[in-house]
């Protein structure tokens, strides 16, 4: 009876340990963004707007991710990824309940594969790379650069980094029955970092809903860290919309490090081929004040100058603005 009784309570401790071993292969983080601002609008064809606003910096959010290790260096991987105003409650991203990010993937010495609503290549490359002030505040590249910022249906893949060299690849199915070209947005980046210099190549296209016709973004960009102070950033877009009319935007900013505070300042420059030639130019600097790791305290301004009718506006992370002429002041906490 006694050796039954051991060779029971072994077991249970043996079921105990793998189950422990189980779960600790899995890991699920609760993350999110709480950022609030005043905004200050200036030019817009309504007059002037003074508000309280949401997502100034980066967008306020709420998300979940996780990883399950499935053994042999595979992965399992997802992320689940809502956006919220902090000055209202209300839902983001037109009240989508994730309308964020949603993908579920897998990862090894493979690279990755996602498949779900995801931020495009040409997205990233902007925010992480080309916009020294990664497409928040007064002077957020998508004022002037095409946004394409989440694709829907998307599945993508980003190769493991070699030498230097990646590349990610992305195909968003449109979903029209009887055409399945209609709609479906293709994206591909290839990347060059190593040391301080990184630098990108990214395509984006997009069918129209009858494929008809499509519009197509091509960007080169390079960022280089001069040292722990200072990092160049420069970009050049090559345009084409739906109409068939073409265009370029430059980019020229940086950004300068003293303390626990940064620098930020940029000039994009936007030529626009077609007969109307809506030619426009963005002025914007910015300065953020790090409290701690966590939350930061930022100010910027940016100004927009059109020309012969063209209607760029100065927005920020989350709102894409009214006016030719913005200010923020607000503060951002990331948890």
């Amino acid at each position: 009876m006694k050796a039954a009784i051991k060779s029971a309570t072994l077991s249970m401790m043996a079921l105990g340990m793998v189950s422990g071993a189980a779960v600790a292969q899995s890991n699920v983080t609760v993350y999110g963004v709480a950022d609030a601002g005043l905004v200050f609008e200036r030019g817009g064809a309504a007059g002037s707007v003074s508000k309280v606003t949401s997502g100034v910096a980066s967008g306020s959010r709420l998300g979940f991710k996780g990883t399950e290790d499935l053994g042999s260096g595979l992965a399992a991987n997802f992320v689940v990824e809502n956006g919220y105003g902090i000055d209202t409650g209300a839902a983001g991203q037109g009240g989508l309940l994730f309308g964020r990010q949603a993908w579920v993937g897998l990862s090894g010495q493979f690279g990755a594969v996602a498949l779900g609503r995801q931020y495009s290549p040409w997205y990233k490359t902007v925010r992480d790379v080309a916009d020294p002030f990664s497409d928040g505040l007064a002077g957020a590249g998508t004022n002037m650069l095409a946004a394409n910022t989440r694709v829907d249906n998307m599945v993508s893949y980003a190769s493991p980094k070699l030498a230097g060299f990646s590349a990610e690849l992305a195909y968003g199915a449109g979903e029209v029955a009887g055409d399945a070209s209609a709609n479906r947005t293709m994206g591909a980046s290839a990347t060059y970092s190593q040391g301080p210099l990184t630098v990108v190549l990214v395509h984006h296209q997009r069918e129209n809903p009858t494929a008809t016709a499509h519009f197509r973004n091509t960007l080169l960009t390079a960022r280089y860290m001069f040292d722990n102070h200072i990092t160049g950033h420069v970009a050049y877009a090559v345009n084409r919309d739906l109409a068939g009319n073409e265009s370029k935007d430059t980019l020229l900013g940086g950004t300068y490090t003293l303390g626990a505070g940064k620098f930020i300042a940029s000039v994009i420059n936007h030529q626009d081929d077609s007969v109307a030639n809506l030619d426009a130019r963005q002025y914007a600097v910015g300065y953020v004040y790090s409290l701690s790791k966590r939350t930061d305290l930022y100010t910027a301004y940016g100004h927009v100058n059109n020309r012969n009718g063209a209607s760029f506006k100065i927005g920020n992370a989350t709102d894409s603005g009214s006016g030719v002429t913005g200010v923020n002041l607000g503060m951002r906490h990331v948890f």
